[in-house]
């Protein structure tokens, strides 16, 4: 059961740490093409997050989304320095909705799943 807590603990630091890269790479240019590599970071890997949280524990599979979306909030917004890093352009946008969404898709895969079944492999 311990085990169990830390390996949830880690999965949050983890969806934290994954909204930091995803606002760091979210502006990247490879010449003078938008490449939002933080973008396709974040819509593939809070998915997993929130599908290994909710083998875990059902009441806490969103907890992954949750942490990712505050540090969305917090540094996004009120960024080091004041500097707020979710800018007005359409790769914040697309950072802020397809990451809500893929976790959202997740976490209502979780809820769907009935309690006695066991998760599918991965």
């Amino acid at each position: 059961m311990a085990e169990d807590r830390g390996v949830l603990a880690l999965l949050i630091v983890d969806g934290v740490l994954i909204g930091l890269v995803g606002l760091a790479f979210t502006p990247l240019y490879l010449g003078g093409v938008p490449a939002p590599l933080g973008v396709l970071l974040s819509v593939l890997v809070l998915p997993w997050l929130v599908l290994r949280a909710g083998e875990i524990d059902r009441r806490f599979a969103g907890a992954p989304v949750f942490a990712w979306f505050a540090t969305m909030a917090v540094l996004g917004l009120f960024g080091p320095g004041g500097d707020a890093l979710l800018t007005g352009s359409w790769q914040s946008l697309l950072l802020v909705v397809g990451g809500i969404g893929a976790g959202l898709w997740a976490l209502q895969r979780v809820r769907d799943r009935p309690a006695d079944r066991p998760p599918p492999p991965p």
